[in-house]
């Protein structure tokens, strides 16, 4: 029916009045997950109004910190330490995102990573509303088995060739969202379109080493360096139930750490909480997941995640499954 759908859409003269006259997909890698991690590298396709790329953009960009999992993104220190800062970027970027709708996969989190480094840089981001590609296939009711990007680019036959590069990472997801945007107004889909309210102002937290400085070149994360102590806002977003075993995190979701992290305990739970996460300090009935290394230790939390049937996965895998989780539904 989507291939129908879609070759309709190609051939119709007609196109939906309400749709945007401009799109602007975006990537953009981050040193974590955090409110006040940063981007080191971002990418913009820009398209017209039926999904055509117009031209394309990237650059690394140095955070002034340590790039965090390089095992993610492959961005060392060494590889941003000539990069140019947000500031002076910031231009360019603007002028990429002007007067488009964002399109990225799952938007929420690219929407506010450039919110907030625009603020830093005591400018405005000209983006007014985004789409969201995860809540597009929905609409659309795509036969998905999750809401990965590599997911959604097999669908429509799009090849990853270098997955968590800013710039193959837009591509594909052009690509993708060019005939989803076809099918979309052939079967006159109301786009999922939602506010952006740019931030004015912004203040980091205690700074992190900057790329650089830190002694004996370390590039990782100094445990207890950085962060100060502090209460945790409340999740906004209803508890959705239990993780299950391939399917992607949901928003709401409670999750309970056990056991030593190889990386911060507290960062992991702060990655957790900006991805819409609730961390909980303790285990219950209600605990969505529980992320520990040693699943055979005899902790109270690992105790009661066998009695509750509550499901464990580690710290690699919980890492994964935060580069994807799924939205709470918007609006």
């Amino acid at each position: 029916m989507l291939e129908d759908l879609t070759t309709a859409a190609s051939s119709a003269t007609a196109w939906p009045a309400a749709y945007p006259e401009g799109y602007a997909v975006v990537d953009v890698e981050t040193t974590g997950l955090a409110r006040d991690d940063r981007i080191i590298s971002a990418a913009v396709y820009r398209l017209d109004a039926r999904g055509e790329v117009e031209d394309h953009w990237y650059t690394l960009v140095n955070p002034e910190r340590d790039p965090g999992p390089v095992w993610i993104h492959g961005l060392t220190s060494e590889a941003l330490e000539g990069a140019p800062l947000f500031p002076d970027i910031a231009e360019e970027f603007s002028d990429r995102l002007a007067d488009r709708v964002l399109v990225a996969h799952n938007a929420v989190f690219d929407w506010q990573m450039i919110a907030r480094e625009f603020a830093r840089a005591r400018r405005e981001a000209p983006v007014r509303q985004r789409l969201c590609t995860i809540a597009l296939s929905k609409e659309l009711g795509l036969p998905l088995p999750n809401h990965k990007l590599e997911s959604l680019a097999a669908h429509f036959g799009v090849v990853q060739q270098r997955a968590h590069h800013a710039l193959d990472d837009a591509r594909v997801l052009a690509e993708a969202f060019r005939p989803s945007l076809r099918a979309a107004a052939a079967g006159g889909v109301r786009l999922p379109l939602h506010e952006c309210r740019p931030l004015t102002e912004w203040t980091d937290r205690a700074a992190r080493p900057r790329i650089g400085h830190q002694p004996g070149g370390y590039g990782g994360y100094r445990p207890g360096s950085w962060r100060p102590s502090r209460k945790r806002p409340a999740c906004p977003y209803p508890n959705p139930g239990r993780y299950e075993d391939g399917k992607p995190l949901k928003q709401g979701m409670r999750v309970a750490f056990s056991g030593d992290t190889s990386v911060e305990r507290e960062l992991l739970e702060d990655r957790a909480t900006e991805a819409g996460l609730h961390v909980a300090t303790s285990l219950s009935r209600l605990t969505s997941l529980l992320v520990t290394n040693d699943p055979d230790s005899g902790t109270s939390k690992v105790v009661k995640a066998r009695q509750f049937g509550t499901p464990v996965v580690d710290e690699a895998a919980f890492g994964q499954l935060l580069r994807d989780v799924e939205p709470a539904s918007e609006g």
